[in-house]
C-alpha cells in the first residue's frame, strides 16, 4: 500500500511569531499546527509564552514535534541567540518562517515618528535580521526555505491610512524579491504570502478596541463584503500557501508572491 509521505518530514521549521492573542487561528499558530502535522520539528518563537500555550497543546495532542522559545525580534541580539539555541537543539535550520507585525493607523503626519520606526522595526527589520543570521546556515548546507508574511496592503490601498504598516509591507515583498535572486544559486528559496483581509483572533482584538459603538459583528460583515469569495479566511488559509512555499512541491519557485485574500486584489475597486 502507498503511504503518502508527509510534505515536511524531520525539517526544522522556525516559525517567528507562533503565539496567537486568543482562541482560533491567527497566522502564527496556524502555521506551527500545520507544519508540525506534516512531520516538521517546529522551533516556535514568541515574546509571550502564554500566547504559545495552546499552540503547545495542540501540536502535542497529535504527537508533533514543539520547541518554545521566548524572544523579542526587535532586538538582533535575541535574534542571534535564538537561531543558535535552534542549532544546539536541532543541528540544522531548513525552513524559515516570518510571520511578526501590526498595523498602527495614521498618514504621516498623524503618525510620530516614533510610531514610524517601530512599524519599520516590527514589520520590516526584523525581517532582515532573521535572514542575516540563518542565510549563512542555509547557504553553507546549499538548501533552506525563507518565507515571509507580508500583506495585500503592501501593494494596494487597504481603505484605511496605515502608511507605516503599508510601507513596511511593500519593503517586505521587495526585499524577498531581492534576496531571492541572490540565493537563488545557493539552494535557498525565499517567497512572501500576502494574506487578505482574514478573519483571525488579533483582527477581533484590533476592531474591537478601535470600533467606537462595539459592534463587531457589523464591522466584520462589512470587511466581508469587500471579499469577492462568500466567506472570510483564516490564519489556516495563510498557512497551507506557507506550507506550499516552504515544501519540496515549492522547488522551481522563488522570489515570488502567493496573495490569500478571497479575490480582493483582483478587483477594481
Amino acid at each position: 500500500m502507498y503511504t503518502p509521505k508527509l510534505r515536511l518530514q524531520n525539517k526544522v521549521a522556525i516559525v517567528i511569531g507562533a503565539g496567537c492573542v486568543g482562541p482560533g487561528w491567527g497566522n502564527g499558530r496556524a502555521i506551527a499546527v500545520r507544519f508540525a502535522q506534516e512531520g516538521a520539528r517546529v522551533f516556535a518563537v514568541d515574546r509571550n509564552a502564554d500566547a504559545m500555550a495552546e499552540t503547545a497543546e495542540m501540536i502535542r495532542e497529535f504527537g508533533g514535534e514543539f520547541t518554545q522559545h521566548i524572544a523579542d525580534v526587535t532586538d538582533s541580539s535575541q535574534i542571534a541567540a535564538l537561531v543558535d539555541a535552534c542549532l544546539a537543539k536541532y543541528g540544522t535550520i531548513d525552513i524559515l518562517i516570518n510571520n511578526v507585525g501590526g498595523p498602527l493607523p495614521g498618514g504621516p503626519v498623524a503618525l510620530s515618528e516614533d510610531n514610524w520606526h517601530q512599524q519599520l522595526d516590527i514589520n520590516l527589520t526584523y525581517v532582515f535580521l532573521t535572514c542575516k543570521y540563518v542565510l549563512p546556515i542555509m547557504e553553507a548546507k546549499g538548501s533552506g526555505a525563507i518565507v515571509n508574511i507580508a500583506s495585500i496592503s503592501g501593494i494596494r490601498f487597504s481603505g484605511a491610512a496605515q502608511v507605516g504598516y503599508a510601507a513596511s509591507k511593500a519593503g517586505v515583498i521587495q526585499f524577498g524579491r531581492v534576496v531571492a535572486v541572490e540565493y537563488a544559486k545557493k539552494g535557498v528559496r525565499i517567497n512572501t504570502v500576502l494574506p487578505g483581509q482574514l478573519h483571525t483572533p488579533l483582527v477581533d482584538k484590533i476592531l474591537a478596541r478601535t470600533q467606537a459603538d462595539g459592534d463587531l459583528d457589523s464591522l466584520l460583515k462589512r470587511r466581508q463584503a469587500r471579499i469577492p469569495m462568500p466567506f472570510t479566511g483564516d490564519g489556516r488559509d495563510t498557512a497551507n500557501a506557507a506550507l506550499f512555499l516552504a515544501s519540496d512541491e515549492a522547488r522551481f519557485i522563488t522570489g515570488t508572491e502567493l496573495i490569500v485574500d478571497g479575490g480582493m486584489t483582483a478587483k477594481c475597486d
